[in-house]
């Protein structure tokens, strides 16, 4: 979706969590040090609110974390009110549910040494805190943050191990440039942390592949038009790429041809002074890093992922933070954002730098 013939997409604000800490800029610099984070959580602090201590016991960490990263976008938007007219777009990982609570469920639904949903239904949920489903349904990576900060427009979550985060910002742009909502937060929170999804990780080979686990939340805050815009959005797109019956993910010749024809319709004769690349593994490096120095050759080419690992669905949101941070700190004008999780397939965004940069 090409949208630099519209009458705006501007980016307002950002904010994000992840290896960086917390706030709006700093993934730039942590990006320039070209060094992966130590593995394990990042630091995210607990509620300070009541109503948010209240909240966060039906909280899953990657809502809690979400519902930071939103909170923070908003403040930096200063968009106090209104709220409930927010259009809101998310990317969302796994359930990433308490293992105590799982456990009890999945030892309850056991019969015949095998998973019985009948016995699930019957003795499984019963074994479970009533709000237990609050922390499962992954859709409420969205909702518990806006239910607690009152954002009530038009909405969307997508699960996403990569391009359903750039699926969200599509739906995003489509629905202020069609007038459904003036303005919207679209972002992704996730963990590649809780021990389920190493466990999916593992098992596909995507760990061994060079998949670098990690976590965090980020999220943008779009406009139809704003005066004072951080940046805007040029284009976005997802592209499928074929994959063999049973392969784990996208072979590399696949992932480049998609790639390429991806980039070239994006810029479309246009340049791009900083290229930030966000692959989830060695493959998707080699591919992404030959594209760029055959088609784009841009100034400024940042790893995103080698920086601050792979967090599946926040990856997308955090490389895009992180390129209009590369934006406003170089003085740059257009960035290339080129995005290839571990679902195998390819998102491209194109963000130009605003006035307010």
């Amino acid at each position: 979706m090409r949208l630099g013939d519209r009458t705006g997409i501007d980016v307002v604000a950002t904010y994000a969590l992840g290896a960086h800490g917390m706030g709006a800029r700093g993934l730039s610099a942590r990006a320039h040090e070209a060094t992966l984070p130590p593995p394990g959580p990042i630091d995210v602090p607990p509620p300070a609110r009541p109503a948010d201590a209240k909240q966060r016991k039906l909280m899953s960490r990657a809502a809690w974390m979400g519902a930071l990263a939103m909170r923070g976008a908003l403040a930096e938007a200063g968009w106090d009110a209104g709220r409930e007219e927010l259009g809101a777009y998310f990317g969302v990982g796994a359930s990433g549910a308490e293992m105590g609570e799982l456990a009890a469920l999945l030892g309850a639904s056991v019969e015949a040494g095998s998973l019985s949903l009948d016995r699930c239904g019957r003795e499984g949920l019963d074994a479970v805190n009533p709000l237990f489903a609050f922390q499962i349904m992954n859709n409420f990576t969205l909702c518990h943050g806006a239910i607690l900060e009152g954002v009530a427009g038009p909405n969307a979550t997508f699960f996403s191990r990569g391009a359903g985060t750039v699926t969200a910002l599509e739906e995003a742009c489509v629905a202020l440039a069609e007038g459904t909502c003036d303005r919207a937060i679209v972002g992704g929170a996730d963990t590649a942390l809780h021990p389920i999804t190493l466990a999916e990780l593992e098992r596909e080979g995507l760990l061994g592949e060079g998949l670098q686990p990690a976590e965090g939340a980020a999220v943008l805050a779009l406009a139809r038009t704003s005066p004072s815009a951080l940046g805007r959005v040029e284009h976005v797109q997802v592209l499928s790429v074929p994959r063999q019956r049973g392969a784990r993910s996208s072979e590399p010749a696949a992932l480049r041809e998609i790639a390429a024809r991806a980039i070239g319709e994006a810029l479309a004769e246009r340049s791009c002074d900083v290229a930030v690349l966000a692959p989830w593994g060695h493959r998707a490096r080699e591919a992404l890093l030959a594209i760029e120095s055959e088609r784009v050759r841009a100034p400024v080419v940042v790893d995103a992922t080698a920086a601050l690992g792979e967090a599946l669905a926040a990856t997308p949101a955090l490389a895009w933070v992180l390129a209009l941070d590369l934006l406003a700190d170089g003085g740059k004008s257009r960035a290339l954002v080129v995005s290839a999780g571990p679902d195998g397939d390819v998102g491209v965004v194109v963000l130009a730098r605003g006035g307010g940069a």
